[in-house]
């Protein structure tokens, strides 16, 4: 009996640390912005969901991220802070993409050829923090496309909403559209911050496979300032790309 016993408590301590470890070990995956100005392997994570982590150890060795990169992570948590902490988790990293980010670029007579206007495939699009997040898919082959969110500085188009307008521009650079290559892009939409308000109201037109129409267009409110203060939440499920658009 006292085996017995001592075999069934064995079974139950084992399971217990099983099934704690398996709390410990699960992986998450979240978007965000790295806080780390002088590229060091251990820095922050500021995620779009307004948790900020420190990478205290990972599986990437020697990986020294640039300062304001945005990229989608999957880590472990190792510990939790206590309150009052400027942070809430040690994590380790597992695996890391580097999204593609960019501002906003102002289009000239002398760029409006090269910055391109071939269609694409948007797969979603959604705002952030101070930043504009575009899901997309491109027919290519071998060469490097051009994406870029652009501001018609020339002002060729008016508009009468009293809302700020921008263009998701592609280049192609002429690629074979032998394969669909999937790619995500963050851009900084700081410049279109309206001084004495707390948010402004923007148009993205798109050029897409399958309209009817010129073009597609998607109304967002970027909210700064004080409106901000309310943490952005989102049910989007990420995951880590397994192959990468070729863009700049």
């Amino acid at each position: 009996m006292k085996r017995i016993f001592l075999f069934a408590l064995l079974s139950t301590a084992l399971f217990a640390c099983k099934k704690e470890d398996a709390i410990t070990e699960a992986t998450v995956v979240k978007m965000g912005t790295i806080e780390n100005p002088s590229q060091l392997t251990n820095f922050y994570l500021n995620q779009d969901d307004s948790v900020r982590v420190w990478i205290l150890n990972s599986e990437i060795k020697y990986y020294r991220p640039k300062n304001n990169q945005r990229v989608i992570m999957e880590y472990v948590i190792l510990s939790n802070k206590a309150t009052g902490s400027s942070y809430s988790h040690d994590v380790k990293l597992n695996d890391v993409y580097e999204v593609l980010t960019k501002g906003i670029f102002d289009v000239t007579t002398a760029t409006q050829d090269s910055i391109g206007n071939d269609p694409v495939v948007i797969n979603d699009m959604w705002v952030s923090g101070d930043y504009l997040n575009v899901e997309f898919i491109y027919p290519g082959y071998s060469k490097t496309h051009f994406i870029n969110l652009v501001s018609d500085s020339i002002k060729n188009k008016t508009y009468t909403d009293n809302k700020a307008h921008v263009e998701f521009r592609h280049n192609a650079n002429d690629d074979y559209p032998s394969i669909n290559i999937s790619g995500i892009v963050s851009f900084n939409i700081s410049k279109l911050k309206v001084v004495g308000v707390n948010s402004v109201d923007f148009v993205v037109h798109t050029n897409e496979f399958g309209n009817t129409t010129t073009n597609r267009t998607y109304n967002f409110t970027y909210k700064y300032g004080a409106a901000s203060a309310v943490p952005y939440t989102s049910t989007k499920r990420l995951t880590i790309p397994t192959r990468k658009a070729v863009v700049r």
